[in-house]
């Protein structure tokens, strides 16, 4: 015989409750399902003891209204919201026990990329590839555990745009010292395999800031592109944030905002590295996420 059980919903509740199930499939098993588990006010008490959104709700509490509309106006997603930068940003400083609340900035949020280069080494190159297609491992569409690998097609053409923002403390160990962030744009012309470099030169010593370069008309065809990051001939730090590649109206990085800039292969990206691949690397160079203090 089934065991069944009841619960009383309040009147008052009804709406919220009934609000928070969900249909499965009536041809396999038919049976109706809670969307999120509902915790018991025991429960919900412990979440809050370990949450940072009481913390971060009084501080935000606290700003003035300008402060909020900043915090709103640089955040770099499509749908823009103030608290949820503010929170992504304040939680950072309170696992890492630092003081007061930080200042919105237009350059980069909560984690950006940091390159490092210590002696011995002198040069680090990092890469992201961006082949006409590739594969990714993605879930089926209304199902639970199941996945399929689909092919992406990154169409591109000219023209295409990159930006960045950085923040650089470097300093010359040899001759020919650069440090570039850079496009290398693959086109076909009268039979010939060509690569056209679009170049932001940046300075081994700058405050936050940001730049951009467009490709101009190249001849032939253009194929694919390929970002790189290179420091040649130098050592210190270079943070990076709100990268940019955009051609055909999206802006097509993978980890735009650096929030996992070291992150390789995964179960998702199987034929492509995911964010940036170590091209260069010798001891002493180090690339990865981090929060700017």
């Amino acid at each position: 015989m089934a065991k069944t059980g009841y619960i009383l919903v309040p009147p008052e509740s009804e709406d919220l409750f009934y609000k928070d199930l969900q249909t499965m499939d009536r041809y396999i098993i038919p049976r109706i399902r809670a969307k999120a588990k509902v915790l018991s006010t025991a429960q919900k008490q412990a979440t809050a003891d370990k949450s940072y959104l009481p913390t971060c709700q009084e501080l935000w509490a606290n700003l003035s209204d300008e402060t909020k509309q900043l915090w709103y106006n640089y955040d770099p997603h499509a749908q823009q919201h103030g608290w949820r930068s503010f929170v992504a940003d304040q939680s950072n400083r309170i696992k890492l026990g630092l003081e007061g609340v930080a200042t919105p900035n237009q350059y980069h949020q909560d984690l950006v990329g940091k390159l490092l280069i210590q002696a011995p080494a002198s040069e680090i190159k990092i890469g992201q590839y961006h082949p006409h297609t590739y594969q990714l491992y993605q879930k089926v569409a209304g199902s639970k555990d199941m996945y399929e690998m689909a092919e992406i097609k990154e169409a591109f053409s000219l023209p295409l745009k990159i930006t960045i923002s950085y923040k650089s403390n470097l300093v010359s160990t040899g001759p020919e010292t650069f440090v570039r962030f850079y496009a290398s744009v693959r086109h076909l012309y009268q039979g010939q395999n060509l690569n056209h470099d679009l170049i932001i030169n940046i300075p081994l010593i700058n405050d936050w800031t940001s730049d951009n370069i467009t490709t101009g008309t190249l001849s032939g065809l253009a194929q694919s592109y390929n970002l790189f990051i290179h420091i040649y001939n130098a050592t210190g730090e270079l943070l990076i944030d709100n990268i940019k590649a955009e051609h055909n109206g999206s802006n097509w990085v993978r980890d735009p905002f650096c929030k996992n800039i070291n992150r390789n292969f995964t179960r998702q990206f199987s034929s492509v590295l995911a964010n940036w691949a170590p091209l260069t690397l010798p001891t002493g160079a180090t690339y990865q996420s981090v929060y700017p203090t």
